[in-house]
């Protein structure tokens, strides 16, 4: 067995796993095996340079070292038993791993508030995004819940997640010969995965069990580590199981209203019994995004039983250690399922808690509307503190959810805006550059002093050139997959050869990726034809775009921007100039955040809540163009990037479709009066001075204002501390 284990039983309770399966590892390197199982590697370019050591071609196919080892034959250890080179990097990576888990030096969290010694602060989400070989993630939300993991990890939080792990994860997207999205599923073999089972003292695997209507439900329970932070993971596939209830924790978003009712019931209801099973008693219960919202009732249900509670009234008893933190502003992505639906699952529940299921059913009540259950509602009326993620969106929640805080005598919705894991996002030229100039600190969670001074100081021509060689090294993933694709396609040896051409390093390149939903526009930029086509080919400052984003199976309307992008890419001037790269993955996203000029970013105001692609692009010095919306309206500064677009909010269609038009508009006129000449005015060394003084400012004012690190200690200042405490709000 292995052990998470801590100083402190209660802050860091220890999570037995079974011990990693035997990979055949040579006695002389047999610390990889705990180094692979932990997804510190995940944000440790040194490790990634050992995989690619160990098997160059089956590093880069599959982003996975488990499978680097299980696939490493006899003869390579034996040449690698040889191989000073590979040994002294070993042994490094080694010393860098172990003094990262056991630190020599107190963390930010045990120097600031050792006096903490409550239980720990459990994050419940229903996707976790730490790595492409691990996709239990499908966007935003997911790839923020990862780099929260990480910075509560660096600053030495007593912190555990939870969540459930897709056998199936979110779909993979290919892109058809006619531009139309296709989606496929694959079935991930979980031991080949960076998990180990949760295990019992005795060593046998941990099981609990959810009841639903009629049968019980078994889950089976994971750990994935992630630095010093340990994460569950329910699994229902197990062979005690129904095959219906196996598939609960299939797919991630999955379409059925049902099955994801289920989903929810597994990871709010079956996370709480799972932590009781492993005798976690958590001081902070942190309900980031409303999926998890039922782990509520679960806690209710003691006081309700045994005080004899009002549901409503057990709900606010707990309130001052729960924390809820929404993501949307857009009311499609609260989730709501039919009080029908919700009176199958909870009837004998409720029966069993002596409650009538309408009082639980109203603790789901939106408005007037008995017919829906709305677990943003419930989370509302879980939490004793509530935020948004930006200071506008903050705004926008508390106008979007007035009447609920109104009647239940709820306090404001607050604001913690979001941020970015800074050693995960950075690429590796730029990582260098920053070591070099800033020292190996600015990855840590602590603020250092002197930040802006020292980036400002780095030479233009050597900031430069690690720009460009990120762009180049982005320009080489996107030919060798479009290759791929446009042969998948058919096309003929002349096309493919074309390939090599693709995209050229000297010219102005504006990236979009994010996930397809309508309200994003990311066809915002074709809505005027010709001046498109003025923008990508003129003779003497072209500009290139690349896109990339998935659209949910459900969503039509998304799979048709797709659709309209590949066709705007396919035609006959265009060709080479806009092109749609699919399979979007944090793999994609990080080629791309490191590798583009210009981020494109352009939301139908106010519908974006926060939004971290850009944060991830400025750490790069990455130059942003946005719709003020989301985190833009603090970060944006006219000396590092620009904006777009009215401060305006349209209600209705004809209102947006002139919002569009205008915004539409501004777009185009900054690109052509603004942006693109800063990009192509070059000094007499060569180099676009201007512009890379706006990289620099880029650098330097956004990477330590908007990193995950100064998120998760606001967080933990703000809301896990006091509700570790059981501070109620007004407490102060």
């Amino acid at each position: 067995m292995t052990d998470s284990t801590s100083d402190s039983p209660t802050t860091r309770p220890r999570i037995r796993t079974r011990a990693a399966p035997d990979l055949d590892i040579p006695e002389l390197y047999t610390r990889l095996r705990d180094i692979v199982y932990n997804l510190w590697w995940t944000w440790s370019p040194e490790a990634h340079r050992l995989f690619d050591r160990l098997s160059p071609a089956t590093w880069r196919h599959y982003r996975n070292p488990i499978d680097v080892l299980i696939d490493l034959g006899a003869e390579r250890w034996h040449t690698l038993q040889d191989d000073d080179g590979f040994a002294r990097a070993y042994h490094a990576l080694v010393q860098q791993f172990d003094a990262y888990v056991e630190p020599a030096e107190p963390t930010w969290f045990e120097r600031n508030h050792s006096d903490y010694d409550d239980g720990p602060f459990t994050y419940f989400c229903t996707e976790f995004g730490w790595h492409e070989c691990l996709q239990i993630y499908s966007g935003g939300l997911g790839v923020l819940a990862g780099d929260h993991c990480k910075s509560a990890s660096d600053l030495g939080l007593p912190f555990i997640g939870v969540g459930l792990m897709y056998k199936h994860g979110y779909f993979r997207q290919s892109v058809d010969a006619e531009g139309l999205q296709q989606h496929f599923y694959p079935d991930y073999d979980l031991h080949r995965l960076p998990l180990l089972p949760v295990v019992d003292e005795r060593g046998r695997e941990v099981h609990v069990s959810v009841e639903l209507p009629e049968r019980a439900v078994h889950l089976r329970v994971w750990r994935a580590q992630v630095g010093r932070v340990p994460v569950l993971l329910l699994d229902s596939d197990l062979p005690i199981n129904h095959p219906a209830d196996r598939a609960i924790t299939s797919t991630l978003y999955v379409q059925g209203r049902e099955m994801r009712l289920c989903q929810e019931i597994v990871l709010g209801i079956g996370g709480a019994i799972a932590l009781e099973a492993l005798a976690i008693q958590p001081g902070a219960w942190h309900i980031n995004e409303g999926h998890s919202a039922l782990l509520g009732l679960h806690r209710a249900r003691k006081k309700i039983v045994d005080e004899g509670l009002a549901p409503a009234e057990a709900l606010r008893a707990l309130s001052p250690r729960t924390v809820f933190t929404t993501h949307t502003p857009v009311p499609a992505g609260n989730e709501t399922f039919d009080a029908a639906l919700v009176r199958k699952y909870f009837t004998g529940w409720a029966a069993e808690a002596g409650i009538a299921i309408d009082d639980l059913l109203a603790l789901g009540r939106m408005d007037d509307r008995p017919e829906s259950f709305n677990l943003t509602a419930l989370a509302l009326r879980s939490a004793g503190r509530a935020n948004g993620v930006s200071e506008m969106h903050g705004k926008v929640a508390n106008r979007m959810w007035k009447p609920l805080l109104k009647a239940t005598g709820g306090r404001p919705i607050e604001h913690v805006t979001n941020g970015v894991h800074t050693a995960t996002w950075a690429g590796p030229r730029v990582r260098e550059l920053l070591r070099k100039h800033v020292g190996p600190e600015f990855e840590s969670s602590e603020p250092v002093r002197d930040f802006a001074e020292r980036v400002e100081a780095i030479p233009d021509h050597e900031l430069w050139t690690a720009h460009i060689a990120q762009k180049q090294r982005l320009i080489e993933t996107l030919r060798d997959r479009m290759l791929l694709q446009f042969a998948r396609h058919g096309r003929s040896p002349d096309e493919l050869r074309d390939v090599d051409r693709l995209l050229d390093p000297d010219v102005l390149t504006i990236g979009f990726a994010r996930r397809f939903a309508t309200y994003k526009r990311a066809d915002l930029i074709l809505r005027d034809p010709e001046r498109l086509r003025s923008l990508l080919l003129h003779a003497e400052s072209p500009v290139q775009l690349v896109f990339a984003g998935k659209a949910h199976p459900a969503d039509r309307p998304g799979q048709e921007m797709i659709h309209r992008i590949w066709q705007a890419s396919r035609e006959g001037e265009l060709r080479g100039r806009a092109i749609f790269l699919e399979n979007h993955d944090m793999r994609v996203a990080r080629r791309l955040v490191q590798g583009v000029d210009l981020w494109l970013n352009t939301p139908r105001r106010p519908h974006e809540a926060s939004g971290t692609s850009g944060m991830k692009a400025a750490v790069n010095g990455v130059l942003n163009c946005s719709i003020l919306d989301g985190w833009w309206c603090e970060g944006h500064d006219p000396s590092h990037g620009w904006s777009i677009g009215s401060s305006g909010e349209a209600t209705d269609e004809a209102a947006q479709d002139e919002q569009d038009r205008q915004d539409a508009e501004a777009l185009y006129r900054v690109l052509l009066d603004e942006i693109v000449p800063a990009y192509y005015e070059r000094n007499e060394h060569g180099l676009p001075a201007a512009w890379i003084r706006r990289m620099k400012r880029s650098i330097a004012l956004l990477t330590p204002r908007f990193g995950t690190a100064r998120m998760v200690r606001e967080y933990t200042e703000r809301c896990y501390l006091p509700a570790g405490r059981g501070d109620r709000p007004s407490d102060g």
